[in-house]
C-alpha cells in the first residue's frame, strides 16, 4: 500500500525525478528524465506544445503514472501515491471553481473537506481573501467576478490549506496581456510570502523567465538545459534552446580555433571572437548573439568589440525600442534592438557597422 501523506508535513518541499519515463503506446511523452527540484523554488517548465511540460507535472501531481522510474519527496518515494494523498495545491488553466459556490466557500473548501475547525477555517478563510486582494468580493459567485479575479480565488483556494507543492498549469493563458502581466507579479509575491516550492508550466518564454528561481526547457520529451532564468537565456547549451528563448542572431563562423577560454573563426572577411566557448576547433560553428546586444555605427568599435558591416533595410518602432532589419554582405539577415532614446536616424539603405562585445557571444553546434 502506498504511503499516506498527512497535509502540513513540510512548509516547502524538496522532489527528485529519477529516470522518469512515460509511454503512450509507441509515443515517448518523456525519456528518462531526471530533475530535482529545490525545497521552496519557483521552477518553471517552459516548452512548446506536445515537449512534455505537462506531462510531467501531471506525473508530479499523481494524476498520471510514470512508465519507467520513480519520484521521491523529502526522502519518501511517492511513486504509487495517489494524489489526494499528496496534498498538492493545483491551480489549473480553466480555473475549475465551483460555480455554486461564493468566493469565500469556494477558497474554504479544502479545509472542509480536512476536516478544519470553523473557526481556523474562517481565519484561514479571510487571510487568503486579504492577501489576493478580493475584499469585498466573498459574497460574490464566480461568474461575477473578472476572469483575474477568478483566478485570484483559484490561487487562494489552492494555497489556503498550506501545501508542500503548488502546481500551476498555464494558470494565465485565457487572460489579456495586462491582466496576465499583474498576475504574474501576484503570483511570484506570494511564492515569496508562503515559500511554498512552486512548479509552473508555461510555453510563454517572457513569462517563465520573469517569475522563476530556475527555468527547465522541454522539448520532444527530453530535459535540454536547466538553470537560472539569466543562465539559459545568456548562455543556452544547445541551438533549440537559443532560438526557442526569444530572437537570436545566428553568424556561421569557418576555421574555428580555440584558445583557452575563447574561439574565432571566420564569418565573411571578419574574425570574430567569443567567449565560454565549447570544443569545436576545426569544425563549423555558429556565434549566437541576442539583438539587445548589438549596436550600429559608423564606424567599426575599438577594443574588445566584433563588428561587420551590414546594409539597413527597415526598422520598426516599440515604443522604448527600435528593432533594425538589416542584411549583411553576403544576404543574411541579422536584427538589432536599441533603446529608441539612444538610437540615432538611420537612413534606410544605408551601409553601417554592427558591432557587439566579445563577451555578449557565444558558440554554438552549427547543426540543432
Amino acid at each position: 500500500m502506498p504511503q499516506s501523506m498527512q497535509p502540513g508535513d513540510a512548509k516547502a518541499a524538496e522532489i527528485k525525478a529519477v529516470s522518469i519515463g512515460k509511454t503512450f503506446g509507441a509515443f515517448h511523452a518523456l525519456k528518462n528524465l531526471s530533475l530535482d527540484i529545490g525545497r521552496g523554488e519557483f521552477l518553471t517548465l517552459l516548452g512548446p506544445s506536445g515537449s512534455g511540460k505537462t506531462t510531467f507535472l501531471m506525473i508530479l501531481a499523481g494524476f498520471t503514472a510514470p512508465t519507467t522510474g520513480r519520484l521521491m519527496m523529502d526522502g519518501r518515494d511517492i511513486t504509487d501515491v495517489p494524489a489526494e494523498d499528496r496534498s498538492y495545491g493545483m491551480v489549473f488553466q480553466g480555473y475549475a471553481l465551483f460555480p455554486h459556490l461564493t468566493v469565500e466557500q469556494n477558497i474554504a473548501f479544502p479545509l472542509k473537506v480536512r476536516g478544519r475547525s470553523s473557526a481556523d477555517i474562517k481565519r484561514k478563510v479571510g487571510d487568503m481573501i486579504t492577501r489576493v486582494g478580493l475584499g469585498g468580493h466573498e459574497k460574490k459567485l464566480p461568474a461575477k467576478l473578472s476572469g483575474g479575479q477568478q483566478q485570484r480565488v483559484a490561487l487562494a483556494r489552492a494555497l489556503v490549506f498550506e501545501p508542500s507543492v503548488l502546481l500551476l498549469d498555464e494558470p494565465f493563458s485565457a487572460l489579456d496581456k495586462n491582466l496576465r502581466e499583474m498576475m504574474q507579479q501576484e503570483v511570484k509575491r506570494l511564492h515569496e510570502e508562503t515559500g511554498t516550492t512552486f512548479v509552473f508550466v508555461t510555453h510563454d518564454q517572457s513569462e517563465a523567465l520573469a517569475l522563476s528561481s530556475r527555468v527547465a526547457i522541454f522539448n520532444q520529451g527530453e530535459l535540454l538545459q536547466v538553470g537560472k532564468p539569466q543562465d539559459v537565456y545568456e548562455r543556452p547549451t544547445n541551438r533549440f534552446v537559443a532560438e526557442f528563448l526569444g530572437e537570436i542572431n545566428l553568424l556561421p563562423l569557418e576555421k574555428v580555433e580555440v584558445n583557452g577560454e575563447r574561439a574565432a573563426g571566420k564569418f565573411e572577411d571578419r574574425t570574430i571572437i567569443v567567449n565560454q566557448s565549447i570544443a569545436l576547433a576545426g569544425k563549423t560553428a555558429v556565434a549566437a548573439v541576442r539583438p539587445e546586444h548589438m549596436f550600429i555605427s559608423a564606424a567599426p568599435q575599438a577594443s574588445d568589440c566584433n563588428a561587420i558591416t551590414c546594409r539597413v533595410e527597415g526598422a520598426t518602432y516599440f515604443g522604448a525600442s527600435t528593432k533594425y532589419h538589416l542584411r549583411t554582405r553576403s544576404g543574411m539577415s541579422l536584427a538589432v534592438s536599441m533603446p529608441t532614446a539612444l538610437a540615432s536616424p538611420i537612413a534606410h539603405q544605408s551601409d553601417v557597422w554592427v558591432s557587439w562585445p566579445v563577451h555578449q557571444g557565444f558558440l554554438l553546434p552549427d547543426a540543432g
